[in-house]
């Protein structure tokens, strides 16, 4: 009975072994069946079109390919790209780092630092002359650099047509009616005022004295002291420091002679080197920082306009600004910081690390859709901040690759050597024959359809008789409709997409 019993259990663990394995069995098979399921169509030669029933693609006529659940996750890698793009899934994409941004429209304010170079006003710049040829006969702390104040005498001079004219003035105000009055005022004019004698007017007598380098001061002292002048003082016209000294005591000179170069430095201009493309951003008035790097200081400046002088060698324009001095902390000559506000319209920009400048181009890698990246020219502006403007290439919305894209350039690069079509023998030239008939463009791998672009395999186009024979080569096609197309134009199709062809 016990036998029996254990025999019988035995039979019943058999049993239910083979039903555990039989349904584990049909389950995994049920997998296998579900992943094989299709998910969608889509065109070979361009992935971004699907479809949820088969058919034809309606750019080129050829079959749509079906993708199925377990090639789902391959589906981005793997899909066929254009010369340069890169297809990368979602994770390759986290792994390496790889982010996108969308192009945006982005406005506010920015900061242009440029070099400046401080110089004096030209209006406040003076220069004293000689009237007439003489001898300098002493200097009084004229050295380069010293800060002369108005009608301060810095040297005194003999010129020999001084006496003259200076008896022809005292004689003309003895003859004035208040020319000599209590007021001070000796040289006063009276137009068409003349003396007893009929001798010309105190005004062209003055006029002529000041020719001759008397100052008003000199002159107004000779009026009142009624005495001719022994020399002609040379006296500083306005308050500022000396640039340039000409002469020494003893020294003769001649008409004309340069004796003193003097500058006002109470208000400087600051000139600062810009592009052409910048002119727009600097409108009179707008307010700059200007720093001096030596002390640390800072003051403001005002932009005056641009100068129309472009420099042959930089082919950059001058900003000119206008800046009070106090202090005289601005000298000729030096250099300062210029730091000026800009304010940016809406332009379409992108992160800074978007954009691969190769020094003759500027390109980006555009999404154009999950996972793939193809490489496109663009023209870039300003750079705003972490962000660079985008003057042609790009479109608002598009998502470009901002982070890792140096890795997505090898990756481009790599696969553009891999695929780079080998040269295009002479069309006036046959294709060599074998027993009598044309050879093949392409006899090993994939060729290129004349009239679509696309690589396609050989024996496929055989088999759908979708081949044509045409000076001497075999082209292949990827549908009938390729095919048509080329017979109707095959000059402009030849033209657009040259066949590869070997020997």
């Amino acid at each position: 009975m016990k036998r029996t019993l254990s025999a019988l259990g035995i039979v019943l663990l058999i049993v239910a072994s083979y039903a555990v394995g039989r349904w584990q069995s049909l389950h995994r098979a049920g997998e296998k069946v579900n992943s094989r399921r299709v998910l969608y169509w889509i065109d070979p030669m361009h992935p971004d079109y699907k479809s949820d029933k088969p058919g034809l693609a309606p750019d080129c006529g050829m079959e749509l390919e079906p993708v199925y659940a377990d090639q789902a996750t391959l589906a981005v890698s793997t899909a066929p790209v254009s010369d340069g793009a890169v297809g990368i899934d979602v994770d390759k994409q986290q792994l390496f780092g790889i982010r996108v941004a969308a192009v945006e429209k982005t406005s506010g304010s920015e900061k242009i630092r440029v070099l400046g170079r401080v110089v004096p006003e030209d209006t406040r710049v003076y220069r004293i002359t000689s009237g007439s040829e003489g001898f300098i006969r002493e200097t009084y702390n004229d050295s380069v650099g010293e800060l002369a104040k108005k009608d301060q005498k810095l040297a005194t001079a003999y010129l020999g047509e001084t006496l003259a004219v200076a008896s022809g003035f005292l004689a003309a105000t003895a003859g004035v009616p208040g020319a000599a009055g209590k007021d001070g005022n000796r040289t006063m004019t009276y137009p068409g005022a003349v003396n007893k004698q009929g001798v010309s007017s105190v005004q062209g007598y003055a006029d002529r004295l000041r020719n001759l380098g008397l100052s008003d001061a000199q002159i107004k002292q000779m009026a009142e002291s009624h005495q001719l002048p022994e020399t002609v003082d040379v006296v500083s016209p306005a308050d500022g420091f000396i640039l340039a000294r000409n002469i020494t005591a003893g020294q003769h000179f001649d008409r004309s002679m340069e004796f003193y170069r003097i500058a006002d430095l109470s208000k400087v201009w600051i000139v600062a080197e810009i592009f052409g493309s910048e002119v727009r951003d600097f409108r009179p008035g707008t307010v700059a920082r200007v720093t001096l790097p030596d002390e640390g200081r800072s003051l403001s400046a005002r932009v005056s306009n641009t100068l129309p002088e472009v420099d042959p060698v930089t082919r950059t324009l001058k900003l000119r600004l206008e800046a009070d001095n106090p202090g005289f902390s601005l000298r000729p000559d030096m250099f300062v910081n210029v730091e000026l506000p800009v304010r940016v319209t809406p332009e379409l920009t992108v992160p800074l690390d978007a954009v691969i400048d190769s020094g003759r181009e500027q390109r980006v890698f555009v999404e154009r859709s999950t996972g793939i990246f193809e490489p496109r020219q663009v023209e870039t502006g300003r750079r705003l901040s972490d962000r660079v403007e985008i003057v042609r290439g790009l479109a608002e919305g598009e998502r470009v690759v901002s982070a890792g894209t140096f890795l997505v350039d090898s990756e481009s690069r790599l696969r553009s050597n891999n695929h780079t079509p080998e040269k295009q023998q002479p069309r006036d030239k046959a294709a060599p024959k074998s027993n009598g008939k044309p050879r093949l463009a392409v006899q090993v791998g994939q060729v290129k359809d004349p009239a679509c672009g696309m690589m396609i395999d050989p024996k496929k186009a055989v088999a759908a008789r979708n081949t044509l024979n045409r000076d001497g080569a075999t082209y292949y096609f990827c549908s009938e409709r390729c095919k048509q197309n080329f017979t109707r134009e095959p000059e402009h199709y030849l033209a657009l997409n040259p066949p590869q062809r070997r020997p």
